[in-house]
């Protein structure tokens, strides 16, 4: 997450509040707020640790105020992340994955759209797309988890990279049965199946003209890029 000083300073005053902490342990606390990640003030040989925040810890600073509504951020292991930007090819894309799910998987499944999931106690990431096993409270009872979730989609226009890098394995090692990429500038969606503490084991990708399967239903390439 990129800050400023005056950010970087309610961070602080934050965390010493709500843990009791002082200056010199708050620099190990949120070494991630500063360029380098170290406390100016410390004379040491050691290399500074970074902190990760907990979902806990993330969801305290929504309710204090540190991180507000309009505020365009997720957890992705521990860091808070300024997400990109969304263009309108991004929102034409998501737009038309959510109606072909919501009308082929009526019954079947509850599709989120760009909806909190909590993956572990270290990421709450928020996919374009995730489908879900329908549940009568439509999971306003607590988020969903990864047992919940069939299938996590991120359309990613210049964000490609960190989404093939970092969310995806995140995914994996989450235990999510299956996420796809839809690469709008490459115009190629990249599957991957088979979660394991690795990341996961199989995976595929299909240009125009393709097919995807997903919990029974069939949508092209051609439909999801239009």
């Amino acid at each position: 997450m990129s800050v400023t000083e005056y950010e970087r300073h309610q961070i602080f005053q934050w965390y010493k509040e709500v843990n009791g902490v002082g200056e010199p342990e708050m620099a190990h606390a949120v070494g991630a707020a500063r360029p380098g990640g170290a406390y100016r003030g410390a004379m040491t040989s050691a290399a500074p640790e970074r902190h990760r925040f907990t979902v806990e810890e993330y969801h305290r600073m929504a309710e204090t105020g540190l991180l507000g509504e309009d505020d365009r951020v997720e957890l992705v292991e521990g860091e808070i992340i300024d997400m990109a930007p969304i263009g309108s090819r991004h929102n034409a894309c998501v737009a038309r994955l959510n109606e072909l799910f919501v009308t082929r998987l009526a019954g079947r499944a509850t599709v989120f759209v760009q909806s909190s999931v909590r993956m572990s106690e270290l990421s709450e990431p928020e996919p374009d797309i995730a489908v879900l096993v329908p549940r009568p409270d439509f999971y306003a009872g607590a988020l969903p988890g990864p047992a919940a979730v069939l299938l996590v989609v991120e359309v990613a226009d210049t964000t490609a990279g960190w989404d093939r890098g970092v969310k995806i394995p995140m995914y994996g090692r989450a235990g999510v049965a299956e996420a796809w990429v839809v690469d709008l500038s490459a115009e190629v969606i990249d599957i991957w199946a088979q979660p394991g503490h690795e990341g996961y084991a199989v995976t595929a990708r299909t240009a125009r003209g393709g097919e995807l399967h997903v919990e029974g239903i069939t949508v092209t390439v051609d439909e999801i890029l239009g």
